[in-house]
């Protein structure tokens, strides 16, 4: 059960599975933006909560059969993208530049994002995505306060 949640049920044995974890994420919200009850921000963080929580117990849990930070595990792509989009306006546009500015941050890996991965077992899988989706998401605040609210 920890590898299925790890690899999010087998996405992470597909060529480019990061990628398209966060692809996946990202449809998984535009969906759940659909749903009424979901306006509130505060289901978003307890999602991402969860979602954190399970990275780091299965990263743990499955590190010593598929060795460190494997290509494997994406739930810590889910994570990143969740954080991504933390009190972000449900707004495609910026779902779909989140989805750029987060994988940038996580395969680039500039300011301090690569040195999470030097913490041990699941906490360093999931710490550089978890940055990586911070960035992303100081700029869509940016971008959001500088530019769709001054209209």
């Amino acid at each position: 059960m920890n590898k299925t949640i790890a690899s999010i049920f087998g996405v992470g044995y597909i060529k480019g599975g990061g990628t398209v974890a966060a692809i996946i994420t990202c449809g998984a919200l535009y969906l759940l933006w659909q749903q009424a009850w979901f306006a509130n921000p505060l289901y978003l963080l307890l999602i991402t909560l969860i979602v954190n929580g399970l990275g780091v117990y299965t990263g743990n849990k499955v590190e010593p059969a598929w060795g460190k930070d494997s290509s494997r595990v994406v739930i810590d792509e889910v994570a990143g993208m969740l954080v991504t989009m933390l009190f972000v306006p449900t707004n495609l546009y910026l779902l779909l530049a989140g989805l750029v500015l987060f994988r940038f941050f996580d395969i680039v890996k500039p300011l301090y994002i690569r040195r999470m991965e030097a913490f041990p077992g699941g906490t360093g899988v999931m710490l550089d995505d978890i940055l990586a989706g911070v960035y992303a998401n100081v700029i869509l605040q940016a971008v959001t306060l500088f530019f769709l609210r001054s209209n």
